[in-house]
């Protein structure tokens, strides 16, 4: 129906992207509606010894970060999870604010859903 969105976005595949609201080529989220969502990601960073911080963005602006810095580990995740208000129309993406993610996005996720519509 009309009032559901969701998404789940693994690696370099959209794995469900109900609604169509997720863009793959842009990695970006668009709002279809004034809503409650909840939104999550999970990021690795492999045989890597810098830091890491992701951050989701919301219309150019970092909501939530996560930040992975072991040195002494060859892998380390990174997570976090966030409920936003948003606007129809408003965008959600992930962005690499620090670090190198060595293999790209290749051990992360990135997914998101309509909780309430308003």
């Amino acid at each position: 129906t009309q009032n559901r969105t969701l998404f789940f976005f693994l690696s370099d595949k959209v794995l469900v992207n109900i609604g169509n609201h997720f863009d793959l080529a842009s990695s970006i989220f668009v709002a279809p509606r004034k809503g409650i969502y909840s939104f999550s990601f999970h990021v690795v960073k492999v045989y890597n010894r810098q830091t890491i911080q992701v951050s989701l963005m919301q219309n150019g602006y970092p909501v939530i970060s996560a930040f992975a810095g072991d040195q002494d580990v060859t892998r380390e995740a990174a997570s976090n999870g966030v409920l936003l208000l948003m606007e129809r129309e408003d965008k959600v993406h992930l962005k690499l604010e620090r670090g190198n993610l060595m293999g790209g996005w290749k051990y992360s996720t990135f997914s998101g859903f309509l909780v309430f519509p308003l």
